[in-house]
């Protein structure tokens, strides 16, 4: 039924390209039935031949095939092989043909590039295997290099390498070479991690090559280093291995010496916007899966987190914004998060603010940190609740309740209003935007 539609929808497609011409008055130019694609009925740019024998335009059959059809249009047989063999010899005529006909206005199509097959991508990954045995760093190296730039050449390539397994070779090589000395085999390590981004998401097996003890060591070194390259494509692979919330990486990473240093140095020194982003997600992790949580908060809490993430809300994209909420909501789980954000005079002006002006997403940590704060507030004089009344947020949460927000959300604006109305007698309200832009950053 799907092949005799098919065939419908051809013949009419025919004939009104027919119908066409003869209503435009155009001087007919026959292409030679071989060159035309049987499914788009055009002249073929890249012909391919199926196991089958017929002859298709490679992106026609493609698309074929990506529906999730696995027989030949024409002949309706089963195909042997879903990867098309390039027609080299239909390509040349075609070309010549081409050539001879440009008084028509024909212009001569280009020798496209031909993708990689499976097999190739195959005897690549052989060879890298052999090299990883050999602790040929210099020859892996090689090979890599290889796989990234096929990878990069198109989609289509990029498809097959994936599809073939490479992200598990890869890593389980990362692996390999970092057992040895690091700084012997910085060249060939930087270069797979270079290539495994390309790949990301990684599946599970990839993940528990790169999970492991010397493997993460090795990205916390990298993390450390100097080079801009390899701290980014480390962070954004720290990023990946955490993304699926394995608590058993998330604990081995946050125990390793320098790894929570080196995430906070990439929030105060950004090299990237992308590396900061990752940077923010690795440590969120740490701080609400890790086992030692309470340890590593505080240890981000000494090292100044708190002031350096208010730092960076005051003006940053939507994206980091979500990011900096987030990690200081976690943060402010603890009593010297919260102690250390009640004490930095950018703290209401800045939450207050994100309220309603970015997303969703930043207005519920927003509510969540000023809830945390106000509510294990004791001091006499009102503290963080008269801050955040002189920048207006009585009225910014009223405002959150008439325009609707979910449940949770709205128990704690319910419960900040009835906090800051017992404390909104002692001053008259103003507006945040105007209060904001005369406050003296705390550093």
């Amino acid at each position: 039924m799907m092949i005799s539609s098919w065939r419908k929808k051809r013949a009419a497609r025919r004939a009104a390209k027919e119908q066409q011409r003869k209503e435009n008055g155009e001087m007919e130019l026959t292409i030679p039935r071989d060159f035309w694609c049987p499914i788009s009925l055009d002249l073929m740019k890249d012909p391919v031949t199926l196991s089958t024998g017929i002859t298709y335009d490679r992106e026609s059959i493609e698309k074929w095939i990506e529906a999730g059809n696995f027989t030949c249009p024409l002949t309706n047989q089963v195909l042997k092989s879903l990867e098309p063999i390039p027609n080299h010899t239909i390509r040349m005529r075609i070309q010549d043909w081409c050539v001879e006909n440009r008084s028509f206005g024909i212009e001569r199509i280009p020798t496209p590039r031909v993708p990689v097959s499976s097999m190739e991508v195959l005897d690549i990954l052989s060879k890298i295997n052999v090299a990883c045995k050999k602790q040929d760093g210099e020859e892996c190296r090689d090979l890599v290099v290889k796989v990234k730039s096929l990878a990069k050449e198109s989609e289509r390539n990029k498809k097959c390498i994936v599809t073939n397994g490479t992200a598990s070779v890869l890593s389980e090589a990362f692996e390999a070479f970092s057992m040895a000395s690091f700084d012997e085999n910085a060249a060939v390590l930087e270069e797979i991690l270079s290539a495994l981004i390309i790949m990301f998401p990684l599946d599970g097996e990839a993940k528990s090559f790169l999970g492991s003890a010397s493997a993460m060591r090795c990205l916390i070194w990298f993390l450390s280093s100097g080079d801009l390259s390899r701290r980014r494509t480390a962070v954004l692979t720290l990023r990946e291995l955490v993304s699926s919330s394995d608590q058993r990486k998330v604990n081995e990473l946050s125990e390793m010496e320098g790894a929570i240093e080196a995430l906070f140095k990439l929030i105060k020194d950004p090299i990237c916007p992308t590396a900061t982003k990752a940077s923010s997600t690795v440590l969120y992790q740490i701080i609400t899966l890790s086992s030692t949580k309470e340890k590593q908060v505080a240890k981000l809490v000494d090292l100044g987190l708190v002031s350096l993430l208010l730092e960076t809300l005051v003006e940053t994209e939507r994206g980091m914004c979500e990011k900096a909420l987030g990690l200081l909501d976690a943060i402010c789980n603890s009593e010297e998060g919260r102690e250390m954000a009640c004490n930095n005079a950018l703290s209401m002006p800045v939450l207050v603010k994100k309220i309603l002006r970015v997303s969703n997403m930043a207005t519920e940590f927003s509510v969540s940190i000023l809830w945390k704060l106000c509510k294990n507030e004791k001091r006499e004089d009102g503290g963080v609740l008269v801050e955040a009344l002189q920048v207006g947020a009585f009225q910014k949460l009223l405002l959150l309740l008439q325009l609707g927000c979910v449940d949770e959300t709205k128990e704690k604006v319910t419960e900040l209003l009835k906090l800051l109305n017992l404390h909104r007698n002692k001053m008259e309200c103003i507006d945040p935007i105007d209060n904001f832009k005369d406050l003296k950053r705390s550093f």
